[in-house]
């Protein structure tokens, strides 16, 4: 027993958390925003125990394995999970004050799927944690049904429908490929195909189909091109304070997934999934660069963003490198950091202007001068302007791919990153150039300004001194692929 609670002590405090939150709820419902505060408090106790409790080791049968890789997810989202709770704080204590406890347990759930997926080597594991991650989403997407000006359509539960369905979606073709890679290798293990085919000739007919089913089954969870429907429309109606947690913390529970998968278990079979994989990647980039030139809604249009920077991300992945997973990480965490930022500030700026269209946000660095300040590093670290934490990633990520021979994406990705400085330069135009109603001043909560003032932190720590970070990615990639 002392084994298990070595291995699993992190997850077991996230869930304690979580009983408790909903204990302290049924005995003591109206303490305001201090159930949230203290979610945040414990939360982080959880990630200052990360860097002192050893829990590494492996599970029986070798079906959950927590390493270096696991525990630099482990904290990422840990961080992910305290800045979604802060952000929500004050937004939850004004629009939903009687349904505070279930909002924090339910994301609490999610979390502790999110930190067993990055370790889970078996694929029934690894489908029960996706699940456990996914199901609190479609409930909190759905949150804020009643959110919003009266004058404005109440979009939540459309929201959530549709990231409900598109997950539901996700599942169904995730195990109908797992029911044939399984059924032809024999095992739930996640590891190498060998087998299934006649001796040299790689993975059977059957085996490959299963390959790219589950590969597109991780599309719909990550948010890629042609698995994407879900993401705007997701962003734009379900409570911003969850979108900015939505657009981050699964999408790395995806990547870090799809990293095992491709390059821990099938990297011998890469010849089947690396195009796949490569049109994706493209297509992604095209598709969510493009898509968002047009967009007059700021949540729609870092949802493209967002389709776009996950383009991105699985480029440094097909590099099949350590330094490319290692990349993947680093790109992934300073995401973390500035896509949290952003949506936060855009929250701030919303809840006093009425909207989240560009129309709305308008002259904003003149009602909350921090505000407009933070937006704009922000936005410059979305669009891999020097010197923050965004440009290192977007720079690392196509030297490794460069050095993969990855010529035509390296070239495609640098043009069209061009391409998204201008819908970023258009959001910060609005902020700084166009005129406002200058009279209303926006007003920050103290949850809400302290998220803020940690992603402004990191993302602009980050940029000015990226080495830490970039050291402990190496360290967790060498779990995952050995090698340069």
């Amino acid at each position: 027993m002392s084994q298990w609670i070595q291995l699993f002590a992190l997850e077991f405090a996230v869930v304690a958390i979580a009983a408790l939150v909903l204990l302290w709820d049924a005995f003591a419902p109206r303490t305001g925003r201090a159930v949230g505060w203290i979610t945040a408090l414990l939360l982080g106790g959880v990630l200052a125990a990360s860097f002192f409790v050893d829990g590494s080791g492996a599970a029986p049968h070798g079906v959950f394995v927590r390493d270096a890789w696991v525990v630099f997810h482990e904290r990422l989202f840990l961080a992910a999970g305290i800045l979604g709770v802060l952000g929500s704080i004050d937004w939850l204590a004004m629009r939903t004050p009687k349904r505070q406890a279930e909002y924090y347990a339910l994301l609490l759930f999610s979390l502790a799927g999110m930190m067993l997926l990055a370790g889970a080597r078996d694929w029934i594991l690894l489908v029960v944690c996706f699940e456990l991650m996914s199901m609190p989403l479609y409930v909190l997407c759905a949150y804020g049904k009643q959110d919003g000006p009266a004058s404005e359509p109440k979009l939540a539960a459309e929201a959530g429908l549709k990231l409900f369905v598109t997950g539901a979606a996700s599942s169904g073709l995730t195990l109908f490929g797992l029911a044939l890679v399984v059924g032809m290798t024999g095992t739930s293990h996640i590891g190498p195909i060998v087998t299934g085919g006649p001796v040299g000739s790689g993975p059977a007919p059957l085996t490959i189909v299963g390959m790219l089913f589950v590969l597109a089954g991780f599309g719909f969870k990550v948010g890629a091109v042609p698995f994407h429907m879900w993401v705007p429309d997701t962003y734009q109606g379900a409570p911003t304070p969850f979108v900015a947690f939505l657009s981050v913390a699964p999408k790395a529970a995806g990547l870090a997934t799809l990293a095992i998968v491709l390059l821990g278990g099938w990297s011998a079979s890469s010849s089947v999934w690396l195009p796949a994989l490569l049109v994706i990647a493209g297509a992604s980039m095209v598709v969510g660069n493009f898509f968002a030139l047009p967009q007059t809604d700021a949540r729609r249009l870092l949802g493209y963003s967002g389709i776009a920077q996950i383009g991105y991300a699985l480029l440094a992945i097909a590099t099949q490198s350590r330094g490319g997973l290692a990349m993947t990480l680093f790109f992934v965490a300073t995401y973390v950091f500035t896509n949290l930022g952003v949506f936060f500030v855009l929250h701030a700026a919303a809840e006093e202007g009425g909207g989240h269209t560009l129309a709305r946000i308008a002259g904003l660095s003149k009602r909350s001068p921090w505000l407009g300040g933070a937006l704009l590093v922000f936005l410059l670290s979305l669009a891999g302007i020097p010197f923050v934490a965004g440009f290192w990633a977007k720079l690392f990520v196509f030297m490794e791919a460069w050095n993969a021979g990855l010529v035509t994406l390296v070239v495609l990705g640098v043009a069209l990153a061009v391409v998204g400085l201008y819908y970023y330069l258009t959001v910060a135009r609005s902020t700084y150039m166009a005129d406002g109603d200058r009279s209303t001043p926006v007003r920050t909560g103290f949850a809400l300004g302290a998220a803020i003032v940690v992603c402004l932190f990191f993302v602009v720590g980050l940029g000015l001194w990226p080495k830490p970070l970039v050291e402990a990615a190496n360290h967790a990639a060498a779990g995952i692929v050995s090698g340069r």
